[in-house]
């Protein structure tokens, strides 16, 4: 995306601006699980086949085990399995709570932001702020954002995910702590309103002679 602001644009300079979470907000809560993965976010067409993966036919599967789905316009036709819980709407204030109660909290992306690469969702820094594990399909430019294998599991396949939810206590433990360090030292409001201001006054790395005035790009979250 930035290239094309460049080249297609004529931007003189373009820099990301990505999401980023309060930690004041979400932190850890101290709560019980009731669910061994869980998923939010609102229906949609595109993202719907990757959620029947690593998620419903696992719970298919883990027959034994708890899940969640929450979200909204999820249609009729959509008929989870009798251990997944469904959430219509959780409000904002209750995000930090919905977490909590999670042992392992799936992120599945959509199609527009796959194909941009480089945008990271919002969902994943309030989940890891919250000191909880993620599990999540891959993307261009994850990479950039949690290390995976330490930081984050990535699945493609409903195998993989059942593989994750047998992985011991110590282990998730580790991975969520591992992403919740980098969050709070990279992806936080106050490390954005930094690096905005490293952008108003040109220290980046483009050239010294480089015009200041920037286009800023903030990705949809």
């Amino acid at each position: 995306m930035l290239s094309t602001l460049r080249e297609r644009y004529a931007a003189r300079r373009a820099e990301a601006l990505y999401c980023s979470v309060d930690p004041e907000l979400y932190r850890p809560v101290s709560a019980p699980p009731l669910w061994d993965l869980g998923y939010l976010g609102t229906y949609s067409a595109d993202r719907q086949p990757a959620v029947e993966r690593l998620l419903l036919d696992v719970a298919r599967r883990a027959q034994g085990r708890s899940f969640v789905l929450a979200g909204a316009q999820y249609p009729e036709t959509c008929s989870p399995p009798r251990n997944v819980e469904r959430i219509t709407h959780v409000p904002p204030s209750q995000h930090r709570d919905f977490y909590a109660r999670q042992r392992f909290t799936l992120n599945v992306t959509r199609k527009d932001m796959l194909s941009a690469g480089f945008s990271p969702s919002v969902r994943l820094f309030e989940a890891a702020a919250c000191g909880v594990p993620i599990i999540s399909d891959a993307w261009p430019g994850l990479t950039q954002t949690f290390e995976p294998g330490r930081e984050i599991l990535l699945a493609e396949s409903t195998e993989q995910v059942l593989g994750y939810l047998a992985l011991p206590q110590r282990e998730r433990a580790a991975i969520a702590a591992f992403a919740k360090q980098r969050v709070l030292a990279e992806h936080t409001g106050a490390v954005r309103a930094a690096t905005l201001e490293s952008y108003v006054h040109g220290e980046s790395v483009q050239p010294r002679d480089e015009p200041s005035r920037a286009i800023l790009e903030q990705d949809a979250c």
